[in-house]
């Protein structure tokens, strides 16, 4: 394989390109024009292609709000966004984000496509929740240059990638990744083997799953267990992680607790069939108004406000 050509400077003649216009893949590719790269946006769609614009645009108002960017960043970032209906036009990338929806014949296709496309040296990093890489690459010609970038939404709020190698993956792909992604201003940890889930949404689903045990179990309501992790867990985890935290607490104490503590928590899937309620009775979340909570306009004030305060950490 060609040796990718190095990345971190948005100054070279380095060309990003997304392929998919959802909100992971123009949050993206917005990412990307932010930080100085031109960058090619592909979508069959062209009423989705027409989006993009407006979905960028309001990425970049809410860090103007946030008092992180101008107005002028707001516009050269614009500039730089192309969007193509084309595949075609993506053949000067030598970074090409995969977002698209998470079907895999969906995506096999478009890697079969991508291979008559690009160079020999792009690299070609999907950004799956789901899938690992392994199961993902065999249509691509050229399984050394692939591997899992998974950006978590919104990528301006959110500063983790999962940066994920398959077995095939070169050194220097997963290198010129991890360099690419503090390039544009995120945080890349990279994965030393492929499993489920990565680590964030085990992690994410782990806790999920207990609190649906707690609320299963009668012993609290949705609202009281969303109060008690942003009052506790959700604090200090921003400053410590789970290790660091069982290191400050004392490995002797953790033992104790946990002795008597884990054979109590959930570890099968019945949970489940709290969300499916829900679900079957039409509450999804936010999209439809309501799931565990009645997302009124004060709700999602707030969650605003919060996001907001987010970004001006960041």
């Amino acid at each position: 394989m060609t040796t990718p050509t190095a990345i971190p400077d948005a100054t070279s003649a380095i060309v990003a390109a997304v392929a998919g216009t959802g909100l992971m893949g123009v949050g993206i590719a917005t990412q990307c024009a932010l930080y100085g790269y031109r960058t090619l946006v592909h979508d069959v769609d062209p009423a989705r292609l027409a989006s993009v614009a407006v979905k960028a645009g309001a990425v970049l108002d809410e860090l103007i709000d946030a008092g992180r960017i101008d107005g002028d960043a707001k516009a050269d970032a614009l500039a730089r966004i192309e969007t193509h209906a084309s595949l075609d036009a993506l053949a000067p990338a030598r970074f090409v984000f995969e977002a698209v929806p998470e079907v895999l014949d969906v995506k096999h296709r478009l890697y079969a496509q991508l291979g008559d496309v690009l160079a020999d040296d792009a690299i070609v990093a999907s950004n799956t929740s789901g899938f690992e890489p392994d199961r993902l690459v065999a249509p691509l010609r050229g399984p050394e240059r692939f591997l899992i970038a998974h950006f978590w939404n919104p990528p301006h709020v959110i500063p983790l990638v999962e940066v994920v190698p398959g077995s095939a993956t070169a050194p220097d792909v997963t290198q010129h990744t991890v360099a690419m992604m503090s390039a544009i201003g995120m945080e890349p940890v990279v994965l030393a083997k492929a499993i489920p889930g990565f680590i964030g949404n085990r992690l994410q689903f782990a806790v999920l799953r207990e609190a649906l045990n707690i609320v299963r179990l009668g012993a609290a309501t949705p609202e009281v267990v969303d109060r008690v992790m942003k009052a506790s867990l959700g604090r200090r985890w921003s400053v410590v992680g789970p290790f660091e935290g069982a290191d400050l607490g004392g490995l002797d104490t953790f033992v104790d607790v946990a002795t008597h503590l884990l054979p109590e928590l959930a570890t099968d899937d019945r949970v489940i069939d709290l969300l499916r309620e829900q679900v079957d009775a039409g509450r999804v979340g936010v999209r439809s108004g309501a799931g565990f909570h009645e997302w009124d306009d004060a709700r999602i004030d707030r969650l605003k406000a919060a996001r907001r305060k987010l970004i001006e950490d960041r």
